[in-house]
This record gives C-alpha cells, sequence and structure tokens, in this order.
C-alpha cells in the first residue's frame, strides 16, 4: 500500500486515518504550501481557485493541534452561507470520529432554531465552533456562547463574506478573541477591501497566492454551445437526457429562472433537486442530504448554491447563461472536476453574450465550441472564423466587393469562374494605370531636368 504523502506534515494517526478514508493521499499544491506553516502557528492569508482543497488546509491542522481534554472553544470557524457552513462541519465531523476522546464540534447557522442551539449550549460547551457570522455573534452577545478562549479564527471564503455584508459581524467575533489568537482568512480573490481588516487583526501574516496554469482546474473540460433557434430549456433538456453523466448541476443566474428551467424539466418527467433562494433552508438542507445520497441525478440551482455545495460526484456542470461576475463563474465550474477528477462544464451563451465570453478568454479559460444536432453534441467550427473572413473580405477593392456581390445575384453555378476572370481584369487594369502613372511622372520630371539645365 503506497505511504500517504500527508505523513510529510508529522500529524497525529487519527488525522491520517481520516484523510485515508476520503481517498485524499497527496497534498494539493495550496496544502502543500500552507500546512506547514499553519501548523507553526503563524497567521496565513490563502488564496487559491475553488475546488483547490483549502477546506482541508485549514482542518488538518486545526485537528492535528487540537487538545482533547480542553473542553473549552479552542476554534471558530465562520462561512458566509449555511451550506458551506454545514459542508465544514460535515468534513470536520469525519476527523473528529477518529479520537478515541470525545471532540465536541457545533454548527450555529441561520434560518434555524436559535432556543435549540441555546439549549445545546448549556448542557455542552463546543469544543469547535463552525456557522455563519450573524449567528454565531448572536449567541456570543447573548451571553450563551463564550469564544474568548478560542486560540484560533477561521474565515472561509472571506471575499464572499465582504460581498454578503458580514464583515463587520465577522470584525466583532475576531474582537472578542484573544490578541494572540492565530488568525486564517481562506478566499478564492482577495479584495482590496479587506486589507484593514487584515492589517488590524494579523501578526506577521503570510499573504499567499497559490499560483494556477489557469482559473480553472485543467481537469475540466469546457464546452460552449450557441442557444440560435432553439429555446435554452429544450437545449438543457437535450444535454441532459444524452447519456453518459453521472451527475449534472444546471447553474442559472436568477432564482426565477431556475424555477423555470426546473418545471419545465419536470414536464419533461425528469426527476429533479431545485436549490436557491425560494427553497425555505429546512427544505433546501433536507434536499441537499438527498442529494449527496445519490436521489437525485439533476440539480437545478442558483450560485447561491454555487459555494456551499459540496457533492461528490459531479460529472458535469451546465451554465444556462453567464453570470456578470466572473467569479461566481469560477465557482460554478469549480463544482466539477475536483481532487483531479476529471468534469465538464457546459455554457450555453445567447448572440448578445460574445462579449462575456470573450472576457472569460481573456482570462486564460478555453472554450471547445460544441453544437447539438439529431441528439448529440459534435464539434462545431470555431465562432471566430466567420468573424476573421469578414474581415478578409472588407480588405477586397470596393468596387470588386460591388462587383462580386452583383454576380452572384445574376449569373448562374459558373459565377465563380467569371468572378476570377473578373479579379484578373481587374489587376490587369490597376497594372497598365500604375505603368502610365509611372511614365507620366518620368517625362514630367525629364522636363524639369532639362529646363534647369537651359537656365
Amino acid at each position: 500500500m503506497a505511504t500517504n504523502q500527508f505523513a510529510q506534515f508529522n500529524l497525529k494517526p487519527e488525522v491520517i486515518d481520516s484523510l485515508t478514508e476520503i481517498g485524499f493521499t497527496k497534498p494539493t499544491k495550496v496544502q502543500q504550501r500552507l500546512i506547514p506553516v499553519i501548523l507553526s502557528g503563524r497567521d496565513v492569508a490563502g488564496q487559491s481557485q475553488t475546488g483547490s482543497g483549502k477546506t482541508h488546509t485549514f482542518l488538518i491542522p486545526i485537528f492535528n493541534k487540537i487538545d482533547v481534554s480542553n473542553h473549552n472553544v479552542q476554534v471558530v470557524i465562520t462561512a458566509p452561507s449555511r451550506e458551506l457552513a454545514t459542508q465544514i462541519y460535515d468534513a470536520a465531523k469525519l476527523f473528529a470520529s477518529k479520537f478515541s476522546l470525545e471532540l465536541r464540534i457545533s454548527n450555529f447557522v441561520g434560518g434555524t432554531d436559535k432556543q435549540r442551539s441555546i439549549n445545546a449550549l448549556q448542557k455542552n460547551n463546543p469544543q469547535i465552533v463552525i456557522g455563519t457570522p450573524g449567528r454565531i455573534l448572536d449567541l456570543y452577545k447573548s451571553g450563551d456562547l463564550s469564544i474568548y478562549t478560542a486560540e484560533t479564527m477561521v474565515i472561509d471564503e472571506a471575499d464572499m463574506t465582504l460581498d454578503m455584508g458580514f464583515l463587520d459581524e465577522v470584525d466583532q467575533i475576531a474582537s472578542a478573541l484573544p490578541k494572540d489568537a492565530q488568525l486564517l482568512v481562506f478566499s478564492a480573490t482577495l479584495p482590496k477591501k479587506l486589507e484593514p481588516f487584515l492589517r488590524k487583526y494579523m501578526n506577521n501574516p503570510l499573504i499567499e497566492e497559490i499560483p494556477t496554469e489557469t482559473v480553472i482546474a485543467d481537469t475540466i473540460e469546457n464546452w460552449l454551445i450557441a442557444s440560435k433557434s432553439k429555446t435554452k430549456n429544450e437545449l438543457i433538456y437535450q444535454l441532459l437526457t444524452r447519456g453518459g453523466t453521472y451527475m449534472t448541476i444546471v447553474f442559472a443566474n436568477t432564482k426565477e429562472r431556475a424555477k423555470e428551467i426546473a418545471s419545465f424539466l419536470r414536464g419533461q418527467g425528469l426527476k429533479l433537486a431545485e436549490i436557491h433562494g425560494d427553497i425555505e433552508p429546512r427544505e433546501r438542507k433536507r434536499t441537499i442530504n438527498r442529494v449527496k445520497k445519490d436521489e437525485f441525478q439533476y440539480i437545478v440551482a442558483t450560485d447561491l448554491a454555487a459555494r456551499g455545495l459540496d457533492i461528490n460526484g459531479v460529472s458535469e456542470v451546465i451554465n444556462d447563461d453567464i453570470p456578470e461576475n466572473h467569479e461566481f463563474f469560477i465557482h460554478r465550474v469549480g463544482r466539477t472536476g475536483r481532487n483531479g477528477m476529471k468534469g465538464l462544464a457546459i455554457t450555453i451563451y445567447g448572440p448578445d453574450e460574445e462579449n462575456k465570453v470573450e472576457e472569460l478568454e481573456e482570462l486564460g479559460i478555453k472554450f471547445i465550441p460544441k453544437q447539438m444536432k439529431n441528439g448529440q453534441v459534435v464539434d462545431q467550427r470555431d465562432r471566430r472564423a466567420r468573424t476573421n473572413r469578414k474581415a478578409t473580405t472588407q480588405k477586397l477593392d470596393g468596387a470588386l466587393v460591388g462587383m462580386i456581390v452583383k454576380k452572384k445575384k445574376t449569373v448562374k453555378p459558373g459565377y465563380k469562374n467569371q468572378i476570377k476572370t473578373a479579379i484578373k481584369r481587374k489587376k490587369q487594369m490597376d497594372a497598365r494605370i500604375e505603368q502610365r502613372t509611372n511614365q507620366r511622372n518620368a517625362r514630367k520630371a525629364n522636363k524639369a531636368k532639362h529646363a534647369n539645365d537651359t537656365y
């Protein structure tokens, strides 16, 4: 049996057992770079693409350093969405299960029964607190949750935390912790608006951007399909039912559009999960649990779920449209092709989205043009070929272009030869005109020379 490469970090046997159980035997780039730094106790701000292993980059050192005999809160982890917090909580529970003594982990998120959380806190104090910033801060302010003993704080998906307006809550949580508490910030991007917060709470941090060859993992293939005359609903249905996929997530920009797609697909007889803002939190949680149990092959979701949905085995992602925010596109596509597995992302675009496609290409995303034909996905000529051909045509002489257009309208199938003849005649005429012009200029120059000699 091959040695687990995580052993290089001198981890506890319980941590290695957890990693082996989930099939993690080789650290990703971000894990290789940051795990030793975090284990040393240094503050870290890590920037890395989605699906690169950020969650386990902080969970591994946390469980390696956790003191099971200390019953106070040792770690606080914030996440900007219920789904993401639950994802971290589920991953943490697996690590905790490997320890012989009980490790208490609590997940506090908005949209759930607050009194139930308070009752649980009165019975047992968690050693690791995970949750959304608002709910954690609420429990702290009410005096039910004591976080002042925490030695480590993690802010996951910091850019999303900032975008959703939760930075003030996170600030208040951080201010309640000891001044020497280790702060770990993880994000797909590190916006400038986040810098004042980092300067306020971080002591000599390592601010690390893990470089990648592309903004999307190289295990993901990107197809680009023009919607053309077919409605997007019909195209999505054909893509989902063409066969050969295990699990597919269809992403839409709005919850209204997600509901429209889901309604159409159900009308075609497909069983699917629906995840967006109009689904109640409890129902959404139940749906996600059913998805994880492989009860659904198809999922229709908005970007609400793009970061908070961590499901193994997503073989394909379909973008119903291109989001305005490039980061949302990257996070959508990052739901597939995770942990070194191959994935496929299909992006459907309309005639008015050409600029958006070009912007994504400028980020280094390489699209493969495809089209739906007779129920099968086949190769399509690059959409730029037509543009390039038009540019070449426009360089021709205006009169000649007019001649070609006229010939196309009036001449029978042999017009191509006649056009070639016309082009040849035009060139000959241009050559004669140029020759006569040169001769005239030579005669004028000769006369001028003789006039100067006489003078």
